[in-house]
């Protein structure tokens, strides 16, 4: 979800689009520092905002915070299918430690990697994502 998308997006869409961003952080376990961190919203972003972002502020038109959104949502759907009978599945595998990455929870190393975490749980788990990003490495 390129920046243009969200720039065409109503108003009421961005709010739903938000929600549902929190909603998904909040049912990994993320607190809402972690939400911030994780989302790479601006520096002067307090977590209490995180708050505001559940109600009725959308988060800021900004192309590194888009990215971020477009790979959890990703992330989310490839959970999705791998767990179709268990949704509770998702928070489950995200705060498991798990050898890929190195020995930490696919959460932790989000947090820890920053963009580069975030890829790499979404390769791990969605291989249709992890075709396409390796099918243009050639």
């Amino acid at each position: 979800m390129a920046l243009s998308i969200m720039q065409k997006m109503n108003l009421e869409d961005r709010i739903a689009l938000t929600r549902a961003v929190v909603g998904l952080l909040d049912s990994w376990g993320a607190s809402a520092a972690q939400q911030v961190a994780l989302l790479a919203l601006p520096h002067n972003t307090r977590p209490g905002a995180i708050r505001q972002f559940r109600q009725n502020t959308p988060f800021p038109e900004n192309e590194q915070v888009m990215e971020r959104i477009e790979h959890l949502i990703g992330i989310a759907d490839a959970l999705r299918t791998s767990y179709p009978h268990n949704a509770h599945m998702g928070n489950i595998w995200m705060n498991r430690t798990n050898h890929r990455f190195e020995d930490r929870t696919p959460m932790a190393a989000m947090l820890e990697d920053g963009l580069a975490g975030i890829i790499a749980v979404r390769t791990h788990l969605d291989c249709a994502y992890d075709w396409h990003i390796s099918g243009s490495d050639h």
